[in-house]
C-alpha cells in the first residue's frame, strides 16, 4: 500500500507491525499506545477491547505480541475507523488481522444502545483504554479530529470505565493510560466494579515528576490498591529509553500484575 501526502505507514515494535496514521491532523499514536498494551500478559485465548482505538496502534500492539488474542477495536470517529482498517491491509499485517476487527461506536453508550452498537455485555477478558486527557479548555486547536481524540469532559472516566465493567467477564482486567492528575476520579470509577487496582507512576527521568501514570484493576476483585515501583523512562541527561521500558515500548516485555 503506497504512503500519500495525507498520511503515514508507521512500524512499531522495530517494524513487527505497522499502522496508517494522519498526517498533520489528528492523533497519533506513540509511546502511550506501547505503554497500555504492555499491560495486557495474558498468553491465554483471550477477547481484548480497545476502547477510543484511534488508528489502533495498542490494539494490534497486543495482537501482534500474543498470537491467541482477538482484539475488536471500538472508535467514535469513522475517519480514525478509516485508519485502523487500512492497516489491516497491510501485508505486514497479514499474520494477526484475520483476529482484529474494527468497529464504529460510542464507549459511552449505555443499555440496549451499548449493546446494539457492538459492546456486548460479559463478552471480553481485558478492556484497554487510552481516554482523552486534556481538559476541553486546554491546547484549543482548529484541528478537530485532534481535539475530539484529546479533550475531556466531566465524567468521562466514570462513562468509559462503566462500559468497560459492563462488557467484561467477571475476573476480566481493565488497564489504562492516563495523566497523573486523574487518579482520583479512575479510583472513583472503579468504585465496587473493579478491585485489585495497581497503579504505577511514570517518570521521564529520577527526580522528575511522573507526566503518566499506568493503571490496572480487576472485575469483581475486593483487593486493596497497590502503588508500584515508578517506571523511569530515560536515564540522566539521555533520550535513550531505560531497558526495560524500551523492551516494553517493542513488545519484548510484558508488565504483569503483581
Amino acid at each position: 500500500m503506497a504512503e500519500n501526502s495525507s498520511e503515514t505507514i508507521d512500524a512499531f515494535h522495530r517494524g513487527a507491525f505497522h499502522i496508517v496514521q494522519p498526517k498533520g491532523r489528528g492523533h497519533r499514536s506513540g509511546m502511550d499506545a506501547m505503554l497500555l498494551a504492555a499491560l495486557v500478559a495474558d498468553e491465554r485465548a483471550v477477547r481484548v477491547a480497545d476502547l477510543g482505538s484511534g488508528a489502533g496502534a495498542a490494539g494490534m500492539a497486543v495482537a501482534s505480541r500474543l498470537d491467541r488474542a482477538e482484539v475488536v477495536l471500538f472508535e467514535r470517529s469513522p475517519d480514525m475507523a478509516a485508519f485502523a482498517r487500512k492497516s489491516l491491509l497491510l501485508p505486514e499485517n497479514a499474520r494477526f488481522a484475520d483476529r482484529v476487527s474494527v468497529i464504529e461506536a460510542d464507549v459511552t453508550l449505555t443499555g440496549k444502545g451499548r449493546n446494539e452498537a457492538g459492546l456486548i455485555d460479559d463478552s471480553f477478558h481485558h478492556v484497554i483504554m487510552n481516554p482523552p486527557f486534556n481538559d476541553a479548555s486546554d491546547r484549543l486547536t482548529p484541528d478537530a479530529l485532534k481535539a475530539e481524540a484529546h479533550a475531556m469532559t466531566e465524567g468521562l472516566f466514570e462513562r468509559w470505565i462503566r462500559t468497560a465493567g459492563a462488557i467484561m467477564i467477571p475476573g476480566g482486567q481493565l488497564s489504562l493510560i492516563a495523566r497523573p492528575e486523574s487518579i482520583g476520579e479512575i479510583i472513583a470509577a472503579c468504585g465496587r466494579r473493579f478491585g485489585g487496582i495497581e497503579i504505577t507512576p511514570i517518570h521521564p527521568r529520577e527526580g522528575e515528576s511522573a507526566v503518566r501514570i499506568l493503571v490496572t484493576a480487576i472485575k469483581g476483585s475486593r483487593a486493596r490498591l497497590a502503588l508500584r515501583a515508578p517506571l523511569t523512562m530515560h536515564g540522566d541527561g539521555t533520550h535513550k529509553f531505560t531497558d526495560f521500558v524500551d523492551d516494553m515500548n517493542n513488545g519484548r516485555a510484558p508488565y504483569p500484575r503483581r
